[in-house]
């Protein structure tokens, strides 16, 4: 083992990256890899795109870090993109994910604190989910292996199974302050929630006087080919989370709500130190700028639903390897019947990314600017791979 001061909390593949454009990354010995993975859904736009770059550079010219002690101009252009573009009123920016899914719980907590129902607490969540590696997101995604070893879990969370409607109603009480739900399961295996379950979602909400509470930290920001998942089934949530793909590769997440579900975040309830400087800002605002422009997300569906239709050839073409395809627009999972790891391996052998999720699925999520010629190269090597963990199934099999 090579010797490192890090701590040993990531099972690393032997890859090291020097440089990236576009889709591609390369290594200091000059391989190039197609990557399909995006930094696990974060760089929405490729590597070094140029409008990232230089909002970047202009930016670093000028000031970095002043703290939320004081107005940031950046702050200001990027909240009214998003509430310009969503269902929002307010935004929080924060640095990660985790921290948008801390702000939206606190969030709904608050407001039904503010309105005279502090016993409205729980959150209800979707067995499979991730949300986070805080002891709070811990909790409210529930997988045993990420709260192993950390003490309690933190209360006021519920989970139901995936698609047990009957149980998920039967869980709403006069203890309940909201659901949260990822549109698409990222790390559970992309696993889509149904449109008529997100519709089902919202009306159990306004029925029961709750707030509905989206996650959309993975799906966010055109990965699925329009700004935001839920967008889909028509309908728009009280409070949602945003990070990955919203800052291209910097750090940066984000907190929307309504008016109303905000109307307990007042002065000195909430606070990050870092979080929407003007660093992160110039960047968070190149990113909306570049997805917001007319065609794009147009050209997401159509890529989307291109790539769909190949990977369901490969699919068909490598049975004893994959079981379906999945998912919607760029943010695609292929279900393997050989362990994913290995059809992992072989990706890389053939130069392509990928990244490993729940239910023995592989995660295809290249950044949103990926060409068409680009998507048949991705296809193309995958199929490859497709061929060589073929090989070595028929190899095992004649031992």
């Amino acid at each position: 083992m090579v010797e490192t001061s890090l701590y040993q909390t990531y099972n690393r593949a032997d890859l090291s990256f020097v440089r990236g454009e576009g889709v591609w990354l390369e290594t200091a010995d000059g391989r190039r890899f197609l990557d399909c993975a995006a930094g696990i859904a974060v760089n929405s736009l490729g590597h070094s795109h140029p409008a990232l770059v230089d909002a970047l550079k202009t930016q670093a010219d000028k000031l970095w870090h002043v703290s939320n002690l004081y107005a940031i101009d950046g702050q200001e252009a990027f909240a009214t993109k998003l509430t310009e573009a969503t269902f929002a009123d307010r935004v929080f920016c924060t640095n990660s994910g985790a921290e948008a899914l801390e702000c939206a719980i606190k969030t709904a907590r608050r407001h039904f604190y503010v309105n005279g129902q502090p016993e409205r607490v729980n959150i209800i969540t979707v067995e499979g989910a991730f949300h986070g590696r805080t002891l709070a997101t811990i909790a409210a995604g529930g997988q045993a292996k990420y709260l192993e070893g950390f003490g309690p879990k933190a209360p006021g969370f519920i989970q139901v199974p995936f698609g047990d409607h009957d149980a998920l109603r039967a869980a709403v009480d006069e203890h309940t302050a909201s659901i949260l739900v990822e549109p698409i399961q990222g790390e559970g295996g992309i696993r889509p929630l149904p449109t008529e379950c997100l519709r089902g979602l919202r009306e159990l909400c306004d029925e029961a006087g709750i707030l509905l509470i989206f996650d959309e930290v993975q799906t966010g920001v055109g990965r699925t080919g329009k700004l935001f998942a839920h967008e889909w089934a028509g309908i728009t949530p009280d409070i949602m989370a945003i990070a990955k793909g919203i800052g291209g590769g910097f750090p940066l997440g984000a907190c929307l709500s309504t008016e109303a579900a905000a109307d307990g975040m007042v002065a000195g309830t909430h606070g990050t130190t870092y979080g929407g400087n003007p660093l992160a800002m110039a960047v968070g605002n190149a990113v909306l700028d570049v997805v917001l422009a007319d065609g794009f997300l147009d050209g997401v569906q159509r890529k989307g639903l291109l790539l769909k239709q190949k990977l369901a050839g490969v699919v068909d073409r490598h049975p004893d390897v994959f079981e379906e395809i999945r998912g919607k627009g760029l943010m695609l999972g292929l279900k393997c019947r050989a362990p994913n790891v290995d059809v992992l391996r072989h990706f890389r052998d053939h130069n392509v990314l990928a990244v490993g999720a729940g239910e023995n699925v592989l995660r295809i999520m290249p950044p949103l600017t990926i060409t068409e010629d680009e998507l048949e190269e991705a296809v193309s090597r995958i199929d490859a791979a497709a061929d060589a963990m073929d090989s070595e199934l028929k190899r095992g099999a004649a031992e």
